[in-house]
């Protein structure tokens, strides 16, 4: 289900709460109006107000269904587009590689064309063409994908035995140029978020300095010294892993933290 669908949805189940609710308080407000009260339609009110009342169970179940149900192919469409994106990233590593082999074979190209062709024609579990009837086709919802077949095609080793860097640089830039349009309207669907806490300058490094809390060093200091205490199973293998400790310590290089490795 389409963002632009699931928002549909969602107002008309919004108005029609909004409708049902402004029912009920008209009937329980038009039984204080001055000569409405025993009236007929007050009668008439109180019954609407009264069974509005008893069945509000009734309509928020059938609502929470409902939506459990709109939410739930919401998941499942975004779960499928996610792995189409994947496929379609994929492919274009697969036709940039293809492109950066300075004489490609004929099982290269024939293995590079059927991974296109299957992303391709994955798109149809995700979307519907477009204008698509009982009668007419419809077009195809995301063009790109055709014109990088288009270029791999003016590539393929049976018409050429070779490819000049020329060609093969103009073929990447179309490549990369139907990928970037792709890009920018596919993934306009999944409804990304700027991260929290982005990195944004270049040779990005961590701020953080070697240590840990007072209260860590002690739970290491009381742990070193119950391991002290009790003998070792096997003395060789303490001893050269202590003396692995300390060839790293003196190297400068101190004993790798949770966060990996330092280089």
């Amino acid at each position: 289900m389409t963002r632009h669908r699931i928002n549909r949805t969602l107002r008309v189940v919004y108005r029609s709460l909004i409708a049902v609710l402004a029912v009920a308080f008209a009937a329980k407000l038009l039984t204080h109006v001055p000569g409405f009260a025993g009236t007929k339609a007050d009668d008439v009110a109180k019954d609407v107000y009264l069974y509005l009342k008893e069945m509000a169970p009734v309509f928020i179940t059938v609502v929470a269904v409902f939506l459990t149900s709109v939410f739930g192919k919401r998941a499942n469409f975004v779960k499928s587009l996610e792995e189409e994106w994947r496929n379609i990233v994929r492919t274009k590593s697969a036709l940039w590689s293809y492109l950066e082999t300075p004489y490609p074979t004929t099982d290269d190209y024939i293995a590079t064309f059927a991974r296109l062709s299957e992303t391709i024609d994955t798109m149809r579990i995700v979307y519907r063409n477009v204008g698509e009837t009982r009668d007419v086709i419809g077009l195809y919802p995301y063009e790109p994908l055709h014109d990088m077949r288009r270029v791999l095609q003016t590539m393929d080793p049976r018409l050429k035995t070779s490819f000049t860097d020329a060609e093969r640089r103009r073929a990447q830039e179309c490549i990369s140029q139907a990928f970037l349009g792709l890009r920018e309207n596919f993934l306009e669907e999944l409804e990304l978020h700027e991260p929290g806490h982005p990195l944004l300058v270049p040779g990005g490094r961590r701020h953080k300095v070697s240590g840990a809390t007072p209260a860590a060093e002690k739970k290491r200091a009381r742990q070193q010294e119950r391991h002290n205490k009790n003998a070792a199973p096997n003395p060789e293998i303490e001893a050269y892993m202590g003396g692995l400790v300390a060839r790293e310590k003196s190297a400068g290089n101190p004993t790798p933290k949770a966060d990996g490795p330092k280089t």
